[in-house]
């Protein structure tokens, strides 16, 4: 299964945005399961609910800094390419979807910022674009991977 459409799945099997997009890709990271789910909860919404921004996003860039950051040598340098690396992929994400905050992508769906978890329900998932926005994200991810050479042309790479 492409990444783009495990995003999708993970999205509307329950997951957060954050979750939805990082754990499409938790095989590259290192991580366990539980490791990658706990890492990425709190991401959904724009980060805890306060629509800031997007969960699938703040994923892609979680992602990036796993992949490409160097934590045994944090120089400038180091940080410099990495948010060079992080601002393309969010430019590109941008150019999709007009933005990268969840509060403009979710305008005129009634969403707020409210705490509480919202109740996945057919309703829920037909009036908002996250199942959408973290497939996309993924397919966004995926294509700078293989760019980069970390994964195949297809991005498929090793499965979770």
């Amino acid at each position: 299964m492409d990444r783009e459409k495990r995003a999708r799945e993970n999205f509307c099997a329950g997951l957060n945005c954050g979750q939805s997009v990082f754990m499409a890709f938790a095989d590259l990271t290192g991580l366990t399961y539980e490791q990658a789910m706990k890492l990425s909860a709190p991401f959904g919404g724009g980060m805890g609910r306060m629509r800031e921004v997007c969960g699938a996003v703040s994923a892609s860039m979680m992602v990036l800094g796993l992949l490409f950051y160097d934590a045994a040598h944090p120089t400038n340098e180091e940080k410099s390419a990495l948010y060079a690396r992080e601002q393309e992929v969010a430019s590109r994400f941008r150019k999709a979807f007009g933005t990268i905050i969840c509060r403009k992508l979710l305008e005129g769906t009634g969403a707020d910022d409210a705490p509480q978890a919202e109740e996945r329900t057919a309703e829920y998932y037909a009036k908002r674009p996250c199942a959408g926005l973290c497939a996309g994200a993924a397919k966004i991810l995926q294509g700078y991977l293989a760019e980069e050479g970390v994964l195949p042309a297809g991005g498929e790479g090793k499965q979770a």
